[in-house]
């Protein structure tokens, strides 16, 4: 029997396949096409029209009329049952969506929640050393009680290190990908990936058939630091992978972490840099990070108020935080840190303070508003 092909699906897919059609672009295509479909409908002189179109790329998307690799794919998914993610869709990660190069399709494998409360992006070094294991291991380990998803790359070092403590812990761990989900690289990590697809899961922007080439890699990382809250920079020398993930992070507004290492070894002078420069936080164990991210065990003191009182005194980040509530009413969390340029620990903390101070409540869901 012939298996129905899924067609918006099918429309989605095509639309990444489109030569000159990036993930900016293809948002700003959908957005004045008003559907997916709607973009392969549109004449191209209206697509010319479009933000950052112009006239080769409206030629492309125009004469684009071959979704057969589109249909290949689909066939791909239903077959293995692999969750095809769109930017639109509510379950797509929504600490990514609010990043503006994040991409338009993701395919995900695994039964972790990609908007879970609290996820942690563990990465480094692939020549990773006892000291930078025991480190990653012992972090891990004592991360278990306040239910961290871990994330990091699956490759050698430091990243596969993470996800096996993380296993070994009995905690959900997610592995970004710089390949479709037809293979695992490096080969040897197969046996671990598997494990984590009922422990976690693979996520990856890649359509099957796509090699794991050098440039994917760099690509892959801004998933990595996009979906989490904070990223944990294990060990790293002065250039590689763990520093663009930093680097990445830190323009996400994500909080990021380093662990010291000796002055002379070139595995800990990455890390020692993103300390010095105040690019990241010093970080000797978990606490420091439950501590900064305002993830400690708290009980709340419950503020009773029948009006707001307007005579409190507001640094200028609490300031912010309510205008910005005031403004749009209540908010997740995640929203207000894509409308604020603030950390997300800072947001948390500021939050929290203004709670003290009777100025807003939390509401299920991570949702705030004035009181």
């Amino acid at each position: 029997m012939k298996t129905i092909i899924d067609e918006n699906l099918k429309y989605k897919i095509a639309l990444t396949l489109i030569s000159g059609v990036g993930n900016v672009i293809a948002r700003n295509l959908v957005s004045y096409c008003g559907s997916v479909e709607g973009v392969f409908k549109e004449s191209k002189k209206r697509l010319e029209k479009i933000p950052e179109v112009g006239p080769v790329t409206a030629e492309a998307i125009v004469k684009h009329r071959d979704f057969e690799r589109a249909e290949k794919e689909c066939l791909f998914i239903e077959k293995y049952k692999i969750t095809p993610l769109f930017y639109l869709d509510k379950n797509y990660p929504s600490r990514l969506k609010n990043c503006s190069d994040a991409p338009v399709m993701l395919y995900y494998k695994g039964t972790a929640d990609l908007n879970a409360q609290r996820i942690v992006a563990m990465v480094g070094s692939r020549s990773a050393t006892e000291y930078g294991k025991s480190v990653t291991e012992n972090l891990i380990a004592d991360l278990k009680n306040i239910k961290v998803i871990i994330v990091s790359g699956l490759a050698y070092g430091i990243d596969i290190c993470a996800h096996k403590a993380a296993l070994k812990n009995e905690m959900e761990t997610i592995g970004v990908l710089a390949h479709g989900l037809d293979r695992v690289y490096p080969g040897l990590h197969k046996s671990i990936a598997e494990k984590m697809i009922g422990h976690g899961g693979l996520l990856t922007e890649y359509l099957t058939e796509t090699n794991p080439d050098k440039e994917n890699f760099p690509q892959r990382n801004r998933i990595v630091a996009g979906i989490s809250d904070a990223v944990i920079i294990i060990e790293a020398a002065k250039k590689g992978g763990a520093l663009i993930t930093a680097e990445i992070a830190n323009n996400y507004n994500r909080d990021v972490f380093a662990v010291p290492g000796k002055l002379n070894d070139i595995y800990s002078e990455g890390c020692n840099h993103l300390i010095k420069i105040n690019k990241a936080a010093l970080i000797e164990s978990s606490k420091d990070i439950e501590y900064i991210m305002g993830w400690e065990e708290k009980q709340i003191k419950k503020v009773k108020s029948s009006q707001r009182n307007l005579f409190v005194e507001l640094n200028p980040e609490e300031k912010s935080l309510v205008d910005l509530i005031n403004q749009n009413g209540s908010m997740d969390i995640d929203t207000i840190c894509s409308n604020i340029t603030m950390p997300v620990s800072k947001v948390s903390a500021t939050l929290l303070n203004l709670e003290f101070k009777g100025m807003l409540k939390s509401l299920p869901g991570k949702v705030y508003e004035l009181i």
